[in-house]
């Protein structure tokens, strides 16, 4: 039960970030997302197979202790932005931001109405992976959102030749969590802010 419970709560908690980045391009003026029918909450718009289902599987039948993964990419046009760099920044960190946000909302519920059984149980594991689902993405290594983000401070010559590391990106990310890096960078930050999304 605590397996399913844990997979359903990464499940939701991967849809929110995708859905803000649609809605963050589309606020910027980009259709590409809406007409994609992605700017929706329905799971079966989002779930992929790799980083919504066995990624998690694995991670958690190897008692890694960390859960992470991913929805599929929502699209989005540049083109449309006024400010291209500016833009992709901006959509880049409507994912981050909205996985803490929903940690701090069911943080606070948490505290407020301390649920037991399932509907606690989901609450807490929606609060932890919301929590280090922000912090991982945030990482600048491309397709990461923090790859994004760092477009915005890089040279315009040097962003081709950054965004070349994508091919390589979910190879550097597993190699990363196979040695344990992760772990020793996520964990400290995530428990951090989960203290304070928690206390009292």
């Amino acid at each position: 039960m605590e397996l399913v419970i844990r997979i359903a709560a990464l499940v939701f908690s991967v849809i929110i970030p995708e859905v803000a980045h649609g809605y963050a391009a589309y606020r910027l003026g980009d259709p590409t997302a809406r007409d994609a029918h992605r700017l929706t909450l329905n799971p079966l718009a989002h779930i992929d197979p790799m980083g919504s289902v066995l990624l998690p599987l694995i991670l958690i039948l190897t008692k890694s202790p960390i859960l992470l993964g991913w929805a599929k990419p929502v699209p989005f046009n540049p083109r449309y932005f006024r400010d291209v760099k500016k833009g992709i920044m901006i959509v880049g960190l409507a994912g981050p931001a909205s996985n803490l946000i929903l940690a701090a909302i069911v943080g606070t519920i948490i505290r407020i109405f301390p649920f037991g059984g399932i509907i606690g149980l989901f609450l807490v594991h929606t609060c932890m992976i919301n929590v280090i689902l922000a912090i991982f993405n945030l990482i600048p290594i491309p397709p990461l959102d923090g790859s994004r983000v760092a477009i915005g401070f890089l040279p315009s010559h040097v962003v081709p030749a950054y965004l070349r590391l994508e091919r390589y990106g979910f190879l550097i990310i597993f190699g990363l969590l196979w040695l344990g890096v992760l772990d020793y960078i996520l964990g400290p930050i995530a428990g951090l802010l989960l203290r304070l999304l928690l206390k009292g």
